[in-house]
């Protein structure tokens, strides 16, 4: 069974950032429970489809990728886990905070957390 820390990292990495739809739904099955509930700034969403469909829609809109910007702290069951957004080679547009909670094995929520420009890493 998987940590919370690697569990924010695959979340991160294998869902967030995968822009093959077949292989994140894959990761998704091994990182998100099946009613996860996932919340960020524009609301939130329940079920792994309604996950893959937010996915789907912002790798759709940005051709940028995901990274780790510091250690992924945990504490029991919760994670939180720091990244950015932007171009594979360049300043990152956005920049956040992940926090999941985790049960069996499986993140049943996650929030994200937007840094304010100029907040973040860079």
């Amino acid at each position: 069974m998987a940590d919370v820390g690697e569990l924010l990292r695959r979340n991160l990495l294998e869902v967030f950032g995968e822009r093959d739809g077949e292989r994140r739904r894959a990761a998704m099955a091994t990182v998100l429970s099946a009613d996860v509930l996932f919340q960020d700034p524009e609301g939130a969403v329940r079920g792994r489809d309604e996950v893959d469909a937010k996915v789907a829609a912002l790798l759709a809109d940005a051709p940028f990728v995901f990274r780790l910007t510091g250690p992924v702290r945990v504490s029991g069951d919760l994670g939180v886990l720091t990244w950015s957004f932007g171009p594979g080679d360049g300043t990152p547009v956005v920049t956040g905070t992940d926090i999941a909670l985790v049960e069996d094995g499986l993140i049943v929520r996650l929030h994200t957390l937007l840094d304010e420009p100029g907040d973040g890493p860079a």
